[in-house]
């Protein structure tokens, strides 16, 4: 068909590059195709990371043999859409902030190649092709190590000033309050509510370090504890559903979303967690958005992959439209 794009899909983490085909066809589902991963390698700097993202596009090209329309890339860090830059990245990427992504990606396959956040790319994915398919809004949170969010308005993101709109980690609540953030600042989601702030929270109220088998306690061992009814592991699962549900009732106070769609590792957790994010969306959300659905995202890895495509043909942001 001669609307059909072929595009090369990356997505780049503090941990793996993850490398697609992604096959779009107008008023389709797009195809992933030709998955891998690849350590990214993270703590030897951001060359090897850029050299080891050019291995990984030239692997789907040459694995699937495509002629491709464009590259699309979903990365940590902050990014200038504009530019295809990589503005800021913090400790887990040292050496990544600065790279000028797009621009090296265009000149070794001349080709078009787009950049975005990759929360922004998951958002994207997940607002157009998957649990946000048909609705008008959404606000997108991804809950797992680290905490980002993206709100999606008409299948655009809303972008800021700054490129720094969706940092709902960095939103302040009542159980943070006097807890440092890695930002600098004081009182974020972020510490206490993802993965590491609920193993901080364990260990806190006197959960042993390691597992009976002698291996570093990790969320999902915590999770079976709480299942189980350990009272530490249940407190710990507790704060942080409670402070995710107060963030997500304000957020819809503020940005009136036509659902809510979360995801990640740590959305993953049993009742515990769940029941009492059920409690902080209550205390937090007025009675006209209180029925907003909360949904989980249906693409799982395929999600940034697919919005970091969709934005090579269809921009992400409205103001690129």
């Amino acid at each position: 068909m001669a609307d059909t794009k072929r595009v090369v899909a990356l997505d780049i983490g503090g941990t793996k590059i993850a490398s697609a085909l992604v096959t779009l066809v107008p008023g389709e589902r797009p195809r992933v195709d030709a998955v891998g991963k690849v350590p990214t390698e993270a703590k030897r700097g951001g060359a090897v990371v850029l050299e080891r993202a050019i291995e990984s596009v030239r692997r789907v090209i040459e694995e699937t043999g495509a002629a491709i329309d464009g590259i699309g890339v979903s990365s940590a860090g902050v990014i200038d859409p504009r530019t295809g830059d990589v503005t800021y990245a913090n400790e887990i990427m040292p050496g990544w902030g600065g790279t000028h992504l797009g621009a090296e990606l265009e000149a070794a396959f001349g080709v078009q190649a787009r950049v975005m956040n990759d929360v922004h790319a998951h958002a994207l994915g997940e607002a157009r092709w998957g649990a946000g398919l048909g609705k008008s809004s959404c606000l997108v949170v991804a809950v797992g190590t680290g905490i980002g969010g993206a709100f999606v308005n008409a299948g655009s993101i809303l972008l800021g000033a700054h490129n720094e709109a969706g940092h709902i980690g960095h939103v302040c609540c009542t159980d943070a309050v006097g807890v440092p953030c890695s930002c600098g600042a004081t009182g974020h989601l972020e510490p206490i509510a993802a993965g590491p702030g609920i193993i901080d929270r364990y260990l806190e109220l006197g959960g042993s370090e390691l597992t009976p088998s002698g291996d570093p306690v990790d969320g999902a061992y915590i999770d079976r504890l709480a299942a189980a009814g350990d009272e530490a592991a249940i407190a710990a699962e507790a704060r942080s559903g409670h402070a995710i549900g107060e963030v997500l009732g304000s957020m819809c106070n503020m940005f009136d979303p036509d659902c809510v769609i979360l995801s990640g590792s740590v959305a993953q957790c049993g009742p515990a967690w769940h029941d009492a994010m059920a409690r902080g969306w209550n205390e937090s959300v007025m009675p006209p958005v209180a029925k907003t659905p909360v949904v989980s995202g249906s693409l799982g890895g395929d999600a940034p992959l697919v919005g970091a495509a969709e934005n090579v043909v269809s921009s992400g942001y409205a103001e690129f439209a």
